[in-house]
């Protein structure tokens, strides 16, 4: 609980002292891009989980298509983070240095996340053959009724740089990340009206069709300039519904050699979340279900304005990674607050092992009350009550 009394201050030297002295520090290079210019690489990383990102910093191409492409911001958020995960098997965070993706062009990146034409098609949408680059299958079915699913919903880039002994930066690697689609949802005119219908994608189909769209798109991506001689690491997300409350995750990865099309062997990611408390979760961690519903009574017991708890649960394998509780609850004074936020603090350090890491978000109608953390094998907790 002293991380709570001295944050203040922290602040304080962080505001006043601190900042000039990480200017001056920021390191200057050059780029070998296409324009050349100035760029700087921060002196610090606030983890080795992350990349020091080039400054200034540069919106990925495809930036804008995220949001009508993935279905919630759970998928968007562990899309993006999962795929720096994935990276760091092959970029070292200590050697390599992050930019959203670039080389990739947003119109490129349309027309490959498009479905296939057949020459019919390309003619009644007055397109070359050269724009028939669409990574889904060709839709060859009736109005309405689309003879296959669109698998591939987005595709993201992230950028890797080296720097080399003169200070010049350029590009030493890209990954690439597949969203594919659990639930594929199209539209259909019924009664002079729209109607949106849904269609379940197997697993099996979704790994078999992800694996041929990763093939095609390291031949496409190999024809950029910059690309042609890179390592290229290509993974495959899993986004869930629309509708679901936890994230989708990758479950495959595979690497590309420099200047090569070939990709090599495929690597399992065994990875997944689930809602504390549901069904999915108490079938799959028993153990785990448990020591969260005696967590949640515990809460419930003292406190009756209550009201309700969840938890997102990482997994790796069948271990327990992380999980990030949310409570909204109504307090009636300040104190109240600080008192629930002691009590739930000790419940954290009392239900939970030390091997996972365990994050409580408390808020009300007005806004984020207090946040908890625990970090994995760490004895004291951090503990903000926002002011």
């Amino acid at each position: 609980m002293r991380k709570l009394s001295l944050l203040a201050l922290s602040l304080v030297f962080l505001l006043s002292a601190c900042a000039p002295t990480f200017q001056k520090q920021n390191e200057e290079v050059q780029t070998k891009e296409k324009d050349k210019g100035k760029a700087i690489i921060p002196k610090y990383n606030i983890s080795d989980k992350y990349y020091r990102t080039i400054l200034p910093f540069e919106p990925g191409q495809a930036r804008g298509l995220v949001v009508n492409n993935i279905n919630t911001r759970y998928d968007l958020n562990e899309f993006e983070m999962g795929l720096m995960r994935i990276a760091q098997n092959s970029f070292d965070t200590d050697k390599y240095y992050f930019r959203e993706g670039q080389e990739i062009k947003d119109k490129t990146v349309r027309q490959l996340l498009s479905r296939q034409y057949t020459e019919e098609q390309l003619k009644a949408k007055s397109l070359k053959a050269t724009d028939n680059i669409g990574l889904n299958p060709v839709d060859t079915g009736p109005p309405g009724e689309p003879s296959s699913p669109i698998y591939l919903a987005h595709i993201l880039e992230h950028d890797y740089l080296t720097k080399d002994d003169k200070g010049n930066v350029s590009l030493g690697g890209i990954t690439i990340g597949l969203a594919l689609n659990s639930t594929y949802y199209y539209k259909v005119q019924v009664d002079g009206g729209t109607v949106e219908k849904e269609q379940h994608i197997d697993f099996a189909d979704m790994d078999r069709e992800g694996k041929k769209i990763a093939e095609e798109m390291v031949k496409r991506i190999r024809t950029i300039k910059n690309v042609t001689d890179v390592p290229i690491t290509i993974a495959l997300f899993a986004q869930q519904s629309k509708s679901s409350v936890v994230p989708g995750n990758f479950f495959a990865y595979t690497t590309v050699d420099k200047g090569s099309t070939s990709l090599n062997s495929w690597e399992k990611i065994d990875e997944k979340y689930y809602l504390f408390p549901s069904s999915d979760a108490q079938e799959a961690h028993r153990d785990d279900t448990i020591a969260f519903l005696n967590f949640k009574q515990d809460v419930e017991e003292y406190f009756p304005n209550f009201n309700g708890v969840i938890g997102r649960a990482f997994y790796v394998g069948d271990q327990l990674q992380n999980l990030d509780i949310t409570i909204p609850i109504q307090f009636y004074g300040k104190t109240e607050g600080i008192g629930f936020t002691q009590y739930v603090t000790g419940l954290v350090m009392e239900h939970f092992p030390e091997y996972i890491s365990v994050s409580v978000n408390v808020s009300s109608v007005d806004g984020p009350e207090a946040l908890i953390v625990r970090k994995a094998n760490e004895n004291e907790p951090f503990v903000y009550i926002y002011q």
